[in-house]
C-alpha cells in the first residue's frame, strides 16, 4: 500500500481538502500507475475530481516524480480571489499599476518559474483571464499589469477542477482553445465511495494521527462501527472521512469508537429521491413539496436548501456569480453556503503558496 500525505496537514485542519491519499483499492492502484507515469513528461495535466478526494496531493506527486521536484511547487486556489485580483495574483504587477500596487511584485508563474504551478478551481477564472492564461502557455511569457515587457517563463501547470470542462464549454463558460491546452494529459480522481478499499486504510491512519495530536496512546474501532464506515456514501470523501473520525475520538469512550460516536451527516435515500423528483412532480413545485411534507421527512429544509444549491451551481458549471444571480442572492452568500455543504474550501484556508 502506498501513502501519500500534505506536507502541512496540520495547518489544514479546517479545511475540506485531503490530507492523505492511500493506495489500497485496486482503482487507486490504478490511478497511482497512471500518475507514475504521466509525472516524468513536460505535459501540461488536468486533475478532475470531486471536493475533498485529494487533487492537491495528486498535483504534489506529480511535481515530486518530475524532473522539477527540485524546484518549487506553488499551489494557488483560482476561486479564492476577488476577480479584480486575478490578473495582479497570477501575473504580477508593476508599482502604480493600480491604487493600492505600491510596489512592484511577481505573480505566481514567476514564483513558480523552473517548478510546478497548481491551480486549483481552474473552472472559477473568469473568461478575461483564461485568454491571458492561454496566452502565457503559449508563449511561455508572463506581463505584470501595468507593464508591458515579457518576463520568460519555465513552469508546468497542473490544473484541477471539480466540474465538468466540456460541459462549461458547451455552456460558453470555459474556453475550448484552454480546454485542449490542459486536457494534454488528464487523471481522473475517483471519489471515496468508488474505491471502498482504501476508507479502512485511511481511517487507520487518521485514528494514529489524531491520537498523537489528542495525546492518546491508542484507539481502536468496533467491527459495527467499520461496517458503518464502509456503508456510508462520502459525499465530502476524505477529508468527511477524517473528520468524523475526529470527532469520534473526541466523544469516545475508552478509546473504543462505536457507530454511535461516528458523527455522519446522511440524506437518507427516500430523502434523495423525493428531492430529486421535485422538477418532475407534474410540473407542479407546490404540490411536490406538500407531497415532501405530507411525509413528514427529517432534516427537511437542510435537505431541500443543499439540493438547491448544489443543483443551481452545477447548473452555472461551478460559477459561483452565475449561481447567485441565478437564485438572486450575492456572491458571497453562495460561497458561504457551498462552504457549508462542502462544495468549496473555506476562505482563508487554501492560501496560495510556494514549496
Amino acid at each position: 500500500m502506498s501513502l501519500l500525505t500534505h506536507p502541512n496537514a496540520r495547518e489544514l485542519s479546517k479545511t475540506v481538502r485531503a490530507t492523505v491519499l492511500v493506495f489500497k483499492d485496486p482503482r487507486s492502484q490504478e490511478l497511482l500507475n497512471r500518475i507514475e507515469r504521466l509525472a516524468p513528461s513536460e505535459a501540461n495535466a488536468l486533475i478532475i475530481g470531486e471536493t475533498g478526494t485529494g487533487k492537491e496531493l495528486v498535483a504534489r506527486q506529480i511535481h515530486n516524480l518530475s524532473r522539477r521536484s527540485q524546484a518549487n511547487f506553488v499551489a494557488v486556489n483560482c476561486g479564492a480571489f476577488p476577480e479584480t485580483l486575478v490578473e495582479s495574483e497570477l501575473f504580477g504587477h508593476e508599482k502604480g499599476a493600480f491604487t493600492g500596487a505600491t510596489q512592484n511584485k511577481a505573480g505566481w508563474f514567476e514564483a513558480a518559474n523552473g517548478g510546478t504551478l497548481f491551480l486549483d478551481e481552474i473552472g472559477d477564472l473568469p473568461l478575461g483571464m483564461q485568454v491571458k492564461l492561454l496566452r502565457v502557455l503559449q508563449e511561455r511569457e508572463v506581463v505584470r499589469l501595468g507593464s508591458r515587457t515579457p518576463i520568460p517563463i519555465n513552469v508546468r501547470l497542473v490544473a484541477a477542477t471539480n466540474i465538468n470542462l466540456a460541459d462549461a464549454v458547451v455552456a460558453g463558460n470555459f474556453r475550448e482553445d484552454l480546454f485542449y491546452r490542459l486536457h494534454v494529459a488528464t487523471i481522473r480522481l475517483p471519489p471515496l465511495r468508488e474505491r471502498p478499499g482504501d476508507i479502512l486504510p485511511l481511517t487507520e491512519f487518521f485514528v494514529a494521527e489524531h491520537c498523537r495530536r489528542l495525546g492518546y496512546s491508542s484507539a481502536q474501532l468496533s467491527p459495527e462501527a467499520e461496517r458503518k464506515l464502509l456503508a456510508h456514501n462520502w459525499p465530502g470523501n476524505i477529508r468527511e472521512l477524517e473528520n468524523a473520525i475526529h470527532h469520534a475520538l473526541l466523544v469516545c469512550r475508552q478509546q473504543l469508537i462505536q457507530p454511535g460516536d461516528l458523527h455522519l451527516v446522511e440524506m437518507s435515500a427516500a430523502v434523495r429521491q423525493e428531492i430529486q423528483a421535485l422538477p418532475a412532480a407534474g410540473g407542479d413545485l407546490e404540490s411536490a413539496l406538500i407531497s415532501l411534507f405530507e411525509k413528514n421527512l427529517d432534516n427537511l429544509f437542510d435537505h431541500i436548501e443543499e439540493q438547491v444549491f448544489r443543483t443551481a451551481y452545477q447548473f452555472c458549471h461551478g460559477n459561483q456569480l452565475q449561481t447567485g444571480r441565478l437564485l438572486g442572492i450575492s456572491r458571497n452568500i453562495v460561497r458561504a453556503r457551498l462552504e457549508k455543504i462542502g462544495e468549496l474550501p473555506p476562505i482563508g484556508g487554501y492560501p496560495a503558496k510556494v514549496e
